[in-house]
């Protein structure tokens, strides 16, 4: 008879690559918030990390978190449905709505959970959940959870888009959702294109705009990047990157937001994140709406090491914006540069399938405002090293 069990004992890819000494997950960092780290006893400048404007070690947002655990302590030990609301979770949804341009928002527990709740509370019998293919898993799960039926379009594309919801019946709700800015390849979604599309169908939009909060727009996001704020339906967001914490929230109108608070179950049954995560969100606000050159800062430090991988001949994709893709291609060529890179001091994260397609194995590479120009030919020199060792240039 089979065993539940027997997958775990034929799952042997990872064991092999530990063997190999090319393992690259949960593997453990010293001091990884900063722009450098150490990796198992070895200096190296971090650029694998989502801390876009590297707020997570600024003294201000560390104060602010203190501060919070000695008044409200370090749980909130309760949903926010019951008992786990403070008045600094509902100051962060005033807070958020305002930055993102919408009549309200709602704070989860973590972005994945924001998806997930938002899109199963919403998508329901007889409707249509119409995500990009190269969307994230917490978009896929969400739809997957709904009691709708997904459908997928070619990833940014808006013409195989409208053809998708034309074969949709007119009177169904449909959801489209996409990121703003995409976390493995760096580009961003053309959402003029996206947004006429969807209104011609009568569809709402739902932009993931977790790598674009803080990046994107002066840090408003993506939909404020094209000015289309009020044509954008729902924007969703996460504190986990430039945030400088954890949890996630999802803005719109104050009747959709209501909606999801009492329907969306990975917030009703999941706890409230912990007051210093909420207030540490509200100082990293606070730093952002205040001193926009660490935004300004960020996208010069990106484009600094867009133009230094390229001249240097390596293929970083469709990129756009801090986040640069190198992409290799082989699985086991691009563990290898991963390893090779640690030595040289500079830590990326390898990403292969199913993370990607196959043969679009990549190094996924991004970058910080606190990056000094330093770091940046440190990391720069350790490409090329590698990159002419393993005869990837």
């Amino acid at each position: 008879m089979p065993d539940l069990f027997d997958k775990a004992s034929k799952f042997t890819y990872a064991k092999e690559a530990m063997a190999l000494g090319l393992y690259p997950y949960f593997r453990a960092l010293s001091e990884s918030e900063g722009t450098t780290a150490i990796f198992e006893g070895k200096d190296v400048v971090m650029i694998g990390s989502n801390n876009y404007l590297g707020l997570t070690m600024d003294p201000r947002v560390r104060a602010a978190a203190c501060d919070a655990i000695e008044q409200y302590g370090t749980s909130m030990t309760g949903s926010r449905f019951l008992n786990g609301t403070i008045e600094l979770h509902l100051e962060l949804d005033r807070r958020l709505a305002r930055f993102v341009g919408k009549e309200a928002a709602l704070v989860f527990p973590t972005g994945y959970q924001t998806n997930v709740g938002t899109i199963s509370s919403l998508v329901q019998k007889g409707d249509f959940v119409v995500i990009d293919k190269d969307s994230h898993a917490s978009i896929v799960d969400g739809a997957m959870m709904s009691r709708g039926e997904m459908k997928r379009f070619l990833h940014n594309d808006a013409e195989n888009l409208d053809a998708v919801l034309t074969k949709l019946p007119e009177d169904a709700g449909k959801l489209v959702i996409v990121d703003g800015v995409y976390s493995m390849g760096g580009d961003i979604a053309p959402l003029p294109e996206i947004v006429s599309v969807c209104k011609e169908h009568r569809a709402r939009i739902l932009v993931d705009d977790a790598h674009g909060i803080g990046v994107t727009g002066d840090g408003h996001g993506t939909a404020a990047h094209f000015g289309l704020t009020h044509d954008v339906d729902l924007i969703m967001g996460t504190f986990s990157k430039s945030f400088a914490s954890l949890g996630g929230f999802i803005a719109g109108s104050e009747e959709v937001v209501h909606y999801i608070q009492h329907f969306a179950r990975s917030l009703v049954f999941s706890a409230a994140i912990p007051a210093p995560s909420a207030a540490a969100v509200l100082k990293a606000l606070d730093i952002i709406e205040a001193e926009p050159q660490h935004v300004i800062q960020l996208w010069e430090n990106a484009e600094y090491m867009r133009a230094g991988l390229r001249n240097l001949g390596f293929n970083t994709g469709n990129s756009a914006t801090p986040i640069i893709p190198v992409i290799i291609g082989e699985e086991y060529l691009t563990s290898k540069a991963w390893s090779s890179l640690i030595d040289q001091g500079a830590y990326t994260n390898p990403v292969v399938p199913p993370g990607v397609p196959p043969n679009q194995s990549l190094l996924r590479t991004s970058y910080m405002a606190r990056h000094t120009r330093e770091h940046l030919d440190h990391a720069l020199n350790a490409f090329e090293y590698v990159g002419k060792a393993l005869n990837l240039v």
